[in-house]
């Protein structure tokens, strides 16, 4: 049998009971709640990355084309057959669309890792090691 030792902090930490107030249980709801929404954005981000990536690998494509070529073009579920440099024009608006919802999220994905970073240092400094926030 593999028995861990208990070092002398983890025993006076085991000891020491420390009082949950209503403060502490409320910032460590809100921790929770951020750290959710930070898994929620990074999967849009993953998402819109994605498709960033698809916009430049068709935008590389169609600079191969010829100008007088009709290329189809997806809006929706519906493919639209347009003139080249019409297709260009509208992948260069939603390929702009699509950089500014990342730059957007990006924003709120910092702004939650900075409220979390402060909750961390404001539990962990009450708690000590007998609150694991390691996400």
């Amino acid at each position: 049998m593999n028995r861990r030792m208990l070092t002398k902090e983890d025993e006076d930490a085991v000891g020491e009971e420390i009082e949950v107030r209503r403060e502490d249980q409320d910032k460590i709801n809100k921790f929770s709640r951020l750290h959710q929404r930070e898994l929620s954005i990074e999967e849009a981000l993953s998402t819109k990355n994605k498709e960033k990536e698809e916009f430049d690998d068709i935008t590389s494509e169609l600079e191969l084309a010829d100008e007088d070529d009709i290329v189809p073009y997806k809006v929706g579920d519906s493919f639209f057959h347009v003139q080249l440099p019409q297709a260009q024009e509208m992948l260069a608006i939603s390929t702009a669309k699509i950089e500014e919802e990342i730059s957007d999220l990006e924003d709120k994905l910092s702004t939650i890792r900075g409220e979390m970073t402060q909750l961390k240092v404001e539990l962990y400094a009450r708690f000590g090691r007998t609150i694991n926030l390691e996400t």
